[in-house]
Order: C-alpha cells, then structure tokens, then sequence
C-alpha cells in the first residue's frame, strides 16, 4: 500500500510542477508580446522552465522505468 501511495505521491508532484511549467511558459510569452526589455529577467524565467521540465523528466522516468518486465 505504500508503494501505491508514494506513485501517487509522484504522480500529483508531476502535475503541479507541469502547471508551474504552462504558466512559465505564458509569463514568458506575454512578455515577449509586450516588448519587455528586462531581458534578465526572461533569462532566469526561461531557466526556470527548463529547470521544471528536467524535473518532470526525471520524475516521469520513476514512474515509468525502461526496464522490460
């Protein structure tokens, strides 16, 4: 039953970080549509992001090991 419950337990962390990740995205969109000069800060938001989907990934990767059964 633990096991059940630490999947699941990963399961929520990947979808509130893929959330994170869509609204960093948009932020970093509306930006850009805005003509924001604050090229730093896009920088770090970008990072972020990227930082985020690396997450997703290795998380992801727990979930669905490549090992064959």
């Amino acid at each position: 039953m633990n096991f059940l419950k630490d999947v699941r337990t990963l399961q929520l962390r990947v979808l509130e970080l893929e959330a994170e990740h869509r609204e960093l995205d948009h932020l970093i969109h509306q930006l850009q549509q805005e003509g924001s000069r604050d090229e730093l800060q896009i920088r770090r938001l970008k990072k972020r992001k990227l930082q985020l989907k690396d997450q997703i990934s290795t998380l992801q990767a727990q979930l669905s090991p490549d090992v064959p059964a």
